[in-house]
């Protein structure tokens, strides 16, 4: 069971690694299985498409920045600054994840959502969702920002998807200019879209 698993484990790891760095329309079976170091047979024993696996990919990336987005938003700062810092740790991932390979890798929804949300719908369906989730998210903290006085928006739902398109935008800079200064604006343009009254400090570290 456990020798199974891991071959289970490697594929996604091998399949999120390629996607990340190529697309995900150019990979085939073949070369996913190779680069995971296990036989093409495992491939369809665990997964009965490619698209099977992408959605796969897609949950495996969500469920670790959902619990990021989660430990950030849900902890005891004032709201503002939980905000900041999902905008200073996101920045920081990538500034790793250039480090790491060389280019600014952008967000994986975002990126499947430009290249593949007309492919399959079923892939399209799921980024909707995730798209939704931490669209309601950031809602609960423009919430709390509001009745705190500290933001001037007249709809908390359509002010977080309008933060969330802006991070979104943002990192697809970032990676088309291979520059993650490009996330700098982040902070002061959150302002902006919300009306804050004024600057918030800086998140302690």
């Amino acid at each position: 069971m456990g020798r199974t698993s891991d071959a289970r484990e490697k594929i996604l790891s091998a399949a999120q690694s390629l996607i990340e760095l190529r697309g995900y329309s150019a990979l085939g079976v073949a070369e996913i299985c190779k680069a995971a170091g296990v036989p093409k047979g495992s491939f369809y024993y665990f997964f009965e498409s490619k698209e099977a696996l992408a959605l796969a990919v897609i949950d495996e990336q969500w469920a670790g920045q959902r619990s990021d987005w989660t430990r950030i938003l849900n902890s005891d700062a004032e709201p503002l600054q939980r905000l900041r810092r999902l905008f200073e740790e996101t920045e920081a991932g990538q500034r790793a994840g250039q480090q790491s390979c060389g280019t600014v890798s952008g967000c994986m929804f975002g990126n499947l959502t430009l290249e593949m949300s007309n492919q399959t719908e079923a892939v399209r369906k799921r980024l909707q969702e995730i798209f939704e989730a931490q669209v309601e998210m950031v809602d609960s903290i423009i919430t709390e920002a509001l009745e705190r006085g500290e933001v001037a928006v007249t709809d908390t739902r359509e002010a977080a998807r309008s933060v969330v398109a802006q991070l979104e935008g943002q990192v697809l800079f970032a990676k088309l200019y291979n520059n993650t200064s490009q996330l700098n604006a982040l902070w002061t343009n959150c302002l902006g879209l919300l009306g804050a009254r004024a600057p918030q400090a800086p998140a302690t570290t």
